[in-house]
């Protein structure tokens, strides 16, 4: 009995983030109700940063798009961070030189660090951060000044598009999961504040910024600490931007242990400041950042259980059962079923993050990053 009471218990866990939470915060904002105040708009000084390292493939049609945003609204500027760059990409932003901001780092330092360097170098009233791959849709712009007219908005969290969702188990994986993330931070929005930004695109008052430590993701860290200081976070899905979704596994997994190990490390840092908001907050945060970081322990956990629990019945059900899973792993890894290479997929990102995590504990660090090459 007390075997499947764990069963249930770490089921309960690793579902919480993707389903009871959102109905949750769903059935709290039906509750609360309410309507949105609208505010007066006023024209805003905008500028546009990006850090990139090998992004030869795709950084002339990144400075081409920054370009045709400057064009359609005065006052917006680009700013660009090469971080060591080893291919062509250099060359290319030095061809942009005269309509761009180019700062050329012979040695890599890290994104955290490129940012901060960008940032000191922005007057503007509002900051556009986006990746080197992400393309902005430049009628999504003016959206901005409906979202920053409201003095209590801080930060807004773009709206992203993958432009190949169905190309691998990997792209699919990634498209409903971030199609998810999106809907999650909707409803967080409509309840006063998101838990965070994604660095894909995402814009902040540049009054707000605080430089990001190295060794810390920089997306969520700059959200996070507005937070903090009390303006919100809101999901805008009228400010978007296209990329391509990552369709390697390895190249995924590795990413997602990157990117939990630095988010992780943020956590650290800016738990003493988060557990003092809102029981609400409280409750967002755990359910949507830190409960998920651990799906990995939850879900190896659950497995290793739930043969115990079925060998307590009967060692021909536990044999099925791990006959089952070993085979749905196989034909997933070897992608001879659809639907198993997608179960894989999810179940090499809940594991990469707890990974991500457990580096993080042991004191590792990421300042740098690599291509996902998949993805250009």
């Amino acid at each position: 009995m007390i075997v499947w009471f764990v069963v249930l218990f770490l089921l309960v866990l690793l579902q919480h983030p993707f389903v009871t939470y959102p109905v949750s915060i769903w059935m709290v904002a039906k509750l609360r109700g309410g309507t949105a105040r609208s505010y007066p708009t006023s024209p805003l000084s905008i500028d546009v940063v990006f850090c990139a390292y090998n992004e030869a493939r795709v950084i002339e049609r990144k400075l081409e798009n920054c370009l045709d945003l400057k064009s359609r609204f005065d006052g917006l500027s680009v700013h660009c961070f090469s971080d060591g760059s080893s291919d062509r990409t250099p060359e290319i932003m030095e061809s942009y030189r005269d309509r761009v901001d180019v700062v050329l780092s012979q040695a890599r330092s890290g994104k955290s660090v490129g940012m901060n360097t960008l940032l000191s170098r922005c007057n503007a009233d509002v900051v556009i951060f986006t990746d080197a791959n992400s393309y902005i849709e430049p009628a999504s712009i003016k959206a901005l000044e409906r979202y920053f007219a409201d003095p209590d908005i801080g930060c807004v969290c773009g709206h992203l598009v993958h432009l190949n969702p169905n190309e691998s188990a990997t792209a699919v994986a990634s498209t409903h999961y971030w199609n998810l993330e999106q809907v999650i931070k909707n409803l967080e929005s409509q309840l006063g504040t998101a838990m965070g930004a994604d660095g894909a695109l995402f814009a902040i008052r540049r009054r707000l910024y605080s430089p990001v430590p190295a060794d810390i993701i920089d997306d969520m860290y700059t959200s996070m600490s507005i937070m903090c200081k009390g303006y919100k976070i809101v999901q805008a899905d009228d400010f978007i931007a296209t990329e391509r979704s990552v369709t390697n596994n390895s190249e995924e997994f590795r990413r997602k242990v990157r990117i939990a190990c630095r988010a992780f490390n943020c956590h650290r840092l800016l738990w003493p400041k988060i557990r003092k908001l809102s029981p609400l907050v409280s409750y967002m945060y755990v359910s949507h950042k830190l409960l998920r970081w651990f799906s990995g322990v939850w879900l190896i956990t659950l497995a290793v259980a739930l043969m115990f629990a079925l060998g307590q019945l009967s060692p021909v059900y536990a044999a099925i059962y791990a006959t089952g899973a070993i085979a749905l792993c196989l034909l997933g890894r070897a992608r001879m079923l659809g639907g198993a290479n997608i179960i894989w997929t999810a179940v090499l990102s809940f594991v990469a993050t707890s990974l991500g995590v457990w580096k993080s504990l042991r004191g590792e660090r990421f300042a740098t990053w690599v291509v996902a090459s998949s993805a250009r």
